[in-house]
């Protein structure tokens, strides 16, 4: 086993587990280079609707390994402004990878997610956690700017930027419970169902055209961008135009009318 686990627990999906469980799986060189491996692999697996992300052990991610990244050849070949310089654009990289992501990613938030663990689950699309999960922008903590791995982006856009502000400066610790109040989350379990929890998710995008799904997921973050109402509507009147075109689309018609389970071809 790696410091990055890929497993297959459902048709359609791909679990990716951080597996550094005695760290609280905290970011290394290693495990980030293992983990931009996997999303790659996953991106080019035609079998793969859902991808879902979770840690081994206790916790979801701590951040960065604070011990240590293990780059230290890195940055004597680089030097040190250049080497940390590359180093920041890989670990923020792993986030803008999540996000990026054609399918669907859903973070199975099983312990603690701080620093860059958060941005990590913050990156998913649908986030959901152990009732014992705790989360904490934490980079502040550390005596770093709280503005990072796109913390700052995606913060405000799920909680609001009033809330993401408090949370953001203070670096304090919140509980599952908060997080699913806030909207972080869109749903907390008992710790043993998680990922079951998250594969019956996986399991209802599954019931729509995966075609369908993967423009779904890039035109609600466009739209985040996007700054009016009118571009919008062209951009969603071109993706209607474009599904409408699949054999996909018939099959969920047809499928739907007949009150039968789809069956598609990706086509």
């Amino acid at each position: 086993m790696g410091l990055v686990d890929v497993s297959t627990p459902a048709e359609g999906v791909r679990m990716i587990q951080l597996n550094r469980p005695d760290q609280l799986n905290a970011l290394n060189a290693e495990m980030s280079t293992e983990l931009r491996v996997a999303l790659d692999e996953v991106e080019a697996d035609e079998d793969c609707r859902v991808v879902v992300l979770t840690g081994a052990g206790r916790g979801f991610c701590a951040g960065l390994d604070l011990n240590g990244y293990g780059d230290d050849a890195r940055l004597a070949r680089q030097g040190d402004a250049r080497g940390t310089f590359v180093r920041q654009r890989e670990i923020a990289g792993l986030a803008q990878r999540l996000h990026h992501l054609r399918q669907p990613v859903i973070a199975a938030v099983n312990g603690a997610a701080a620093g860059g663990g958060l941005a990590l689950v913050l990156a998913s699309d649908i986030r959901i956690a152990a009732d014992r999960a705790v989360f904490a922008v934490s980079f502040i903590r550390a005596g770093y700017s709280a503005c990072d791995i796109g913390t700052s982006w995606l913060l405000p856009r799920i909680v609001g930027a009033g809330r993401a502000h408090e949370l953001m400066l203070t670096g304090r610790r919140f509980d599952a419970a908060e997080a699913l109040r806030i909207g972080l989350l869109t749903d907390v379990v008992d710790e043993t169902d998680l990922i079951s929890a998250a594969l019956a998710k996986a399991a209802e995008i599954q019931l729509n055209p995966p075609f369908s799904v993967e423009l779904t997921k890039q035109g609600m973050w466009i739209s985040l961008e996007t700054p009016g109402f009118d571009a919008s509507v062209e951009f969603e009147n071109r993706q209607q135009i474009i599904t409408a075109m699949t054999a996909d689309q018939r099959e969920a018609a047809e499928a739907f009318l007949a009150k039968r389970p789809p069956r598609f071809g990706n086509r």
